[in-house]
């Protein structure tokens, strides 16, 4: 079990080719796209409209499963659609389509027209303030298309699953391993009080970019009747060249899977629990949530009025970062077209800034921070971490209690803080696993979760845009048999 222990310029254009010419699988160019958001917005414009968003976005890729040394299941996607948001005065309406010819754009822009002119007033609903929209855009390298065909995904996943079963007689089943290519491109531009956005215009936002997003990963049973187990592993990268090696992916996966046999139910206690680093990003999840204009100016948040406050214990930082080239959660600007930024988040446990977007901001009263559409890569750190605080040094940290490696359900109150959730892993004794344990419930409050992290550990994980180490809290309660 001890193998559980983790692996793990600006430029002025949006895109690093010319503008007209075709990304790697992609049917439009684009200038094209640029074209069809000109087309929109001065639809809007002859309806009337001052203000309006419009965005065209087109998505292609490849997904292959097996199962069972079988070829199961094969995917091909390819998307593409055009939204636009207009508003009068601060009726705003929205529709949308997958039809590029011009009447069915004139048709579209006609819907949202006609639905602004019916929908409530709502005095926030607007534009995001020209002075958020960003203005240089960063290459976040964040586009490496990979021309795998069905027959090679396959292969590369049957290498995987293969991996898995052959690492002991005690696999005796598989669920599957699988392999996916996503690419997808977009453009937007807004119309502000008549004026529409193209490059070089300030305050007035247009812009796109490319961006790929590969996995590839394998779950397996071990065991039979009622002692039964799975357990999986997986990766996913920008570019394909840093996913893991299908092997590894395998092998791991059956090892996770071999080390959950004979697990056993454990009497309900209090006890220290050791968030496994791939479940920690969970727990900052909440946090983000918790902090999220949504959240906030609905009332519906344990966190309300956090700014400023402590709400971790004083070693824990977390940072957020946009900008970090080929990472998951980089943008070079938010779903808005807002400049993102890095920041300090939490300092010595403190509350620096929320997550915003322009309507959420206008709502309480404040300024967006460039989070329409959620966080970007955000990192939780502790100040008393030290380089050698891998998984062995934090299972000796726990001493005694429950290292948790697999959650179910989703019971977390996000009014409340009440964090409870099913869960399985492995009870610890001396700083050392004794026994996998199952049919588990752990529970807690978030408030006080937070507060009560004693270390984090330098295995990180990523996990979309969180990465975290290990995560000790000092008391839960665990509920057993």
């Amino acid at each position: 079990m001890k193998k559980i222990a983790q692996t793990a310029a600006l430029k002025r254009s949006n895109l690093t080719v010319p503008a007209d010419a075709k990304l790697a699988g992609f049917q439009f160019a684009q200038s094209h796209f640029q074209e069809l958001v000109q087309d929109t917005l001065q639809s809007a414009k002859r309806l009337g409209a001052v203000d309006a968003v419009a965005e065209v976005s087109e998505a292609y890729g490849l997904s292959v499963s097996v199962r069972n040394r079988e070829l199961e299941n094969v995917e091909r996607n390819r998307d593409k659609s055009l939204g636009v948001t207009l508003y009068l005065g601060h009726h705003r309406g929205h529709a949308a389509t997958s039809d590029f010819s011009k009447a069915a754009i004139e048709q579209t822009v006609k819907a949202a027209y006609d639905i602004a002119r019916f929908t409530a007033e709502d005095a926030m609903a607007g534009l995001p303030d020209a002075q958020d929209v960003v203005g240089e855009v960063r290459d976040l390298d964040l586009f490496h298309p990979w021309a795998v065909d069905a027959a090679t995904a396959s292969e590369i996943a049957m290498t995987c699953e293969n991996a898995a079963l052959r690492t002991s007689k005690l696999i005796t089943n598989s669920e599957g391993a699988s392999v996916s290519a996503q690419h997808s491109h977009f453009y937007a531009a807004h119309m502000r009080e008549g004026q529409i956005g193209s490059q070089g215009i300030d305050g007035v936002f247009a812009g796109g970019y490319a961006s790929t997003r590969h996995s590839m990963g394998a779950s397996v049973i071990a065991g039979k009747g009622d002692g039964m187990q799975r357990d999986g592993w997986y990766s996913s990268m920008r570019d394909q060249s840093d996913l893991a090696n299908p092997k590894a992916i395998g092998r791991y996966a059956a090892e996770r899977t071999l080390s959950r046999l004979h697990a056993r139910k454990i009497p309900t206690t209090q006890c220290p629990v050791l968030f496994e680093a791939p479940l920690s990003s969970g727990l900052l999840g909440s946090f983000v949530h918790a902090i999220s204009g949504g959240a906030l100016y609905r009332n519906s948040s344990f966190l309300m009025d956090s700014l400023g406050k402590q709400v971790f214990a004083k070693h824990i930082d977390i940072f957020e970062d946009p900008f970090v080239h080929k990472a998951k959660g980089s943008s070079p600007f938010d779903d808005e077209g807002v400049t993102v930024q890095a920041r300090d988040v939490v300092t010595a446990g403190v509350v620096q800034g929320y997550f915003l977007g322009s309507y959420s901001a206008r709502k309480l009263g404040m300024r967006t921070t460039g989070h329409a559409g959620g966080s970007h890569n955000l990192y939780m750190r502790s100040r008393s971490t030290k380089a050698g605080d891998d998984l062995v040094a934090m299972l000796k940290k726990l001493g005694r209690g429950l290292f948790v490696t697999d959650l179910m359900g989703h019971g977390v109150n996000g009014v409340t803080g009440d964090y409870s959730r099913g869960a399985s892993g492995f009870w610890v004794d001396k700083g050392e696993i004794q026994f996998p344990v199952e049919e588990i419930t752990i529970a807690g409050n978030l408030r006080d979760m937070f507060m009560g992290i004693k270390a984090i550990g330098s295995d990180t994980y990523n996990h979309g845009a969180k990465t975290a180490g290990s995560v000790l809290i000092d008391r839960m309660k665990v509920a057993g048999a």
